[in-house]
């Protein structure tokens, strides 16, 4: 049945992980009302830390190259506050974060719950989140 989705876009490798379930919470500056099915856009740039590419198990490798469309599909429960970088760094392994990213005074934790990766989809990202027509879920 197609439908009228929400996407986020996302950096590579972090994309690849979200959508193989492997990073459950996606760290934003600004929180979000928004719950429900959600499609991951892999962005047009990846992020060239080291930091991110060593979360990438072997396995995901090709997964993570994959740039610039829809890669698959979440469920967003919820939008946790980061008030601190003691709660920050609590939930590393959810967010694969290195605790020094925490900036005060607030970061948002979009929750996310049951990843399904999808076929590759062109499609051109946005900041925040956009709307992504006719897609098959």
């Amino acid at each position: 049945m197609a439908e009228t989705l929400y996407a986020l876009s996302v950096k590579q490798p972090w994309a690849a992980l979200i959508v193989h379930g492997l990073k459950r919470i996606e760290i934003r500056r600004w929180r979000t009302s928004r719950r429900g099915f959600i499609l991951i856009h892999a962005a047009s740039r990846p992020d060239r830390s080291a930091e991110a590419w060593n979360q990438v198990p072997a396995h995901l490798q090709a997964a993570a190259q994959i740039q610039g469309g829809i890669v698959g599909r979440v469920h967003l429960i919820g939008c946790r506050e980061y008030r601190s970088a003691a709660a920050f760094a609590s939930d590393v392994k959810y967010h694969l974060n290195h605790p020094s990213w925490f900036v005060p005074p607030v970061l948002y934790g979009f929750e996310l719950a049951d990843p399904v990766p999808l076929p590759f989809r062109p499609y051109s990202g946005w900041v925040r989140f956009f709307r992504v027509p006719e897609v098959e879920s």
